[in-house]
């Protein structure tokens, strides 16, 4: 599928002329990542999505999909592979990668009309007592409905398919249901991720309102939009109310949801990590935000307990958070493989490719200046490493594991289309090499969430820029103009 194709926009009528249940989509000839440990990199491999699933993926052209040979007996044609079916959209994949979406883990997405308003934050006090303090208590609804919504676009702009809300400006049930909306109407894979927020005035509805939200919003087991409990790690910012204990536990027990914490980092939360342990409170379905500067024995019982972490490469990095070391070593020494996450886009970049470079950077960086002037040989994570961060472990520390994060037959299908012939990215030699160290939002061709386009011929579907322009601007000029509360 090439950006330039001028058949592109007519595949895509095509795609978009049957209902989405009774789709075919048969992507040919690409190079296929799937991150799946069993499938590997496929070269000229084929992938059939049909309705919101991928059904197959094989190597050679009409691989994937294709009919089994007839039965012995008097010979008869076979029948047609899948790319001959009538009811077939074939998609030419030729010079291009195929990719899972990118997974992020833990982003603030209210605050997206403020980007780098503060470009040069250099601790996490200034941040707080600037947005949380500050801008959060003047949001209205439509401001959160408004920071959601663009967060989320730009997120499926640059190949992120799935985005973890770490939404702690509820301010009033009105708030949590702009944020909820938001995700909605942009088609994005959203995890709502409530929580309340740190300062101002609020109606103290949280975590009450979560029955709410989850018999509303979130009833279905097969559906884009999932529900998890936010906290914090220790009381030290906003006191005890906000604080992941028992109490919380419970709540995220009783509704069936997971439980992402944030600002967890040095000896406070080190000993709150040991406290949740004894008590019960760590597994899988819990995922610990940041993690610097915690100690080896927080660490192992993490490990032990199967918990997820959440690293924030760029906001650990520069806003300096702890030791300002993403704690990638740490979390593989402990047998965890972390998500990535965007964190806050007031400070940051809002892309993948940015958070994948950062730490492969760093760690690589850490690894051979800890062994320097010595025999010993640096410990070195790779690009398949950070790339599978970004995609597989991502999935599983949102607890979308079985979902999304692969390339793999039976999981939903949210994949993307990465020229892979554009002027930075020719020749390809390497394809994860090319796609964590060479690709930008300007080479993904298109991006498909559930089956649907959402990206196509380089372009992000049913968005009337000009109409968000004016919205971002109205919000952003609301929120700084208005008195805090």
């Amino acid at each position: 599928m090439n950006v330039h194709d001028t058949t592109s926009d007519a595949v895509l009528t095509r795609i978009r002329s049957r209902a989405a249940d009774r789709r075919r989509i048969l992507f040919t000839g690409a190079t296929i990542v799937t991150m799946d440990p069993r499938l590997g990199v496929i070269d000229r491999g084929d992938l059939l999505v049909e309705g919101d699933i991928i059904t197959a993926v094989g190597a050679g052209h009409g691989a994937a999909g294709a009919a089994p040979p007839p039965p012995r007996g008097p010979p008869r044609p076979p029948p047609p592979p899948p790319h001959a079916r009538a009811d077939t959209v074939v998609v030419d994949a030729t010079g291009t990668i195929l990719t899972p979406g990118f997974v992020d883990t833990h982003r603030h997405a209210w605050q997206t009309q403020l980007r780098r308003i503060m470009p040069d934050v250099d601790d996490l006090g200034a941040y707080v007592a600037t947005t949380l303090a500050g801008y959060a208590t003047v949001y209205r609804p439509e401001d959160m409905y408004t920071g959601t919504r663009l967060a989320a676009l730009t997120a499926i702009d640059s190949g992120i398919t799935t985005m973890l809300d770490f939404s702690h400006n509820s301010r009033t049930r009105e708030h949590s249901d702009a944020a909820i909306q938001a995700l909605l109407g942009t088609g994005i894979r959203g995890v709502h991720a409530s929580m309340g927020p740190h300062f101002g005035a609020w109606d103290r509805q949280w975590p009450g309102d979560l029955t709410r939200l989850k018999d509303q919003y979130f009833a279905g087991d097969d559906q884009l939009l999932t529900l998890r409990l936010a906290a914090l790690a220790t009381d030290e910012i906003a006191g005890p109310e906000l604080a992941y204990g028992s109490g919380l536990a419970r709540v995220a027990r009783d509704l069936g949801v997971g439980v992402s914490v944030d600002a967890v980092f040095g000896t406070a939360s080190s000993e709150a990590v040991l406290r949740w342990a004894g008590a019960g409170l760590l597994g899988p379905d819990v995922t610990l935000i940041h993690a610097t500067g915690l100690t080896t024995a927080a660490w192992r019982a993490m490990g032990d307990t199967g918990t997820t972490v959440s690293l924030a490469p760029t906001s650990d990095a520069q806003i300096g958070l702890e030791t300002a070391i993403p704690a990638v070593d740490e979390a593989l020494s402990a047998g965890i493989r972390p998500g990535l996450s965007i964190d806050v886009e007031v400070a940051l970049a809002g892309d993948m490719f940015t958070q994948m470079r950062a730490l492969h950077t760093i760690q690589r960086m850490r690894a051979v200046n800890a062994v320097h002037g010595t025999d010993r040989q640096p410990s070195r994570i790779t690009t398949h490493d950070v790339l599978d961060f970004a995609t597989l472990q991502g999935a599983r520390t949102n607890g979308l594991a079985a979902v999304t994060g692969s390339l793999t037959p039976g999981k939903k299908a949210d994949l993307l289309v990465i020229g892979a012939e554009d002027l930075n990215n020719m020749p390809l030699n390497d394809p994860i090499g090319t796609v964590v160290l060479g690709t930008d939002a300007r080479n993904i061709c298109a991006v498909l969430i559930n089956g649907e386009p959402r990206k196509w011929n380089g372009q992000v579907l049913d968005v009337d820029l000009p109409a968000l322009r004016t919205e971002v601007c109205a919000s952003r000029s609301y929120v700084l103009n208005a008195p805090a509360v």
